[in-house]
């Protein structure tokens, strides 16, 4: 039995964290696990044992496609209150392949430059060539988050960019991207203690922003605004996936297992020999 079928999934995942119709993320419980049968330690043990699995398959995409001018790719896109866990997703998932296969980007406050054009913009220039997996920590979907609660947009204005949104994901699905919106849902009672905790100890002191308390008064506010956001962009070809945050462990093999799936639906396969492989051996023997 290999490490993947052994692992302690009861149901898909995929399944249980894509958000359908008439879906509440007020419903969602930060705290639970949904379709793991497992435990923390069971937990760290699978994402540990599928490590080989998605390498693998990232080589593959990478080696494929990398130097064509289209094929397959992959989106990853982490949107989430601040502590969630998006740096240990980066870290501890997509950490686990050849980094030359990966582009990471963070979108944070833009610049002036970037106020200068449209909101999608800076973010096209940033999306991941055939065969590379892109993760975009923080995304465009902060212009209609923050957008909304801070009031720097309109409604029309925040209309707009739901739209523009949904056509620029219908375009990249469309060229071959393939999209993985997760959204890491952590409760506001977990928050305060991963802040705490950066508070608490010096080595996490770089890691606190007093504007994170700022958000935090403005969670209701935000989790309206994140449930606007899937109800208009959860699509066919860019779905949204809740994960439930309050457990690392959880959050991590949940987006493992998400990644795992998109690159075996992909299915990449070894790019053949563009030379005569008996006649390079031959060579290569004599030289």
């Amino acid at each position: 039995m290999s490490a993947e079928t052994d692992q302690k999934w009861t149901d898909n995942p995929e399944l249980l964290l894509r958000v359908g119709e008439g879906f509440r993320l007020d419903g969602v419980d930060a705290r639970s696990i949904p379709g793991y049968g497992g435990n923390k330690k069971s937990g760290r043990r699978d994402l540990k044992a599928c490590i080989g699995g998605l390498d693998d398959l990232q080589e593959r995409l990478f080696a494929a496609h990398h130097d064509a001018k289209s094929g397959p790719s992959v989106l990853l896109v982490l949107q989430a209150m601040d502590t969630a866990g998006k740096g240990g997703i980066v870290r501890h998932v997509v950490g686990s392949v050849d980094p030359q296969g990966v582009e990471l980007a963070s979108f944070k406050t833009p610049t002036r430059e970037e106020l200068a054009h449209d909101f999608l913009w800076r973010i096209r220039s940033h999306v991941p060539g055939p065969g590379m997996i892109g993760v975009f920590d923080r995304s465009h979907y902060e212009d209609v988050l923050i957008g909304k609660v801070r009031s720097l947009a309109d409604d029309e204005e925040i209309e707009r960019r739901f739209e523009a949104i949904n056509e620029f994901e219908s375009e990249l699905a469309k060229a071959g991207v393939r999209i993985i919106k997760v959204m890491l849902h952590i409760s506001p009672d977990e928050q305060k203690d991963r802040l705490m905790e950066r508070l608490d100890r010096p080595d996490k002191h770089w890691k606190y922003n007093p504007g994170d308390v700022d958000e935090r008064l403005l969670w209701p506010d935000y989790m309206k605004a994140y449930q606007t956001v899937f109800e208009r962009t959860s699509t066919e070809s860019a779905p949204w996936y809740v994960v439930p945050a309050d457990r690392k462990w959880y959050a991590r093999l949940a987006v493992q297992r998400l990644l795992l799936d998109a690159l075996k639906d992909i299915d990449p396969q070894w790019p053949a020999a563009d030379f005569d492989i008996d006649v390079e051996r031959e060579r290569l023997a004599e030289s």
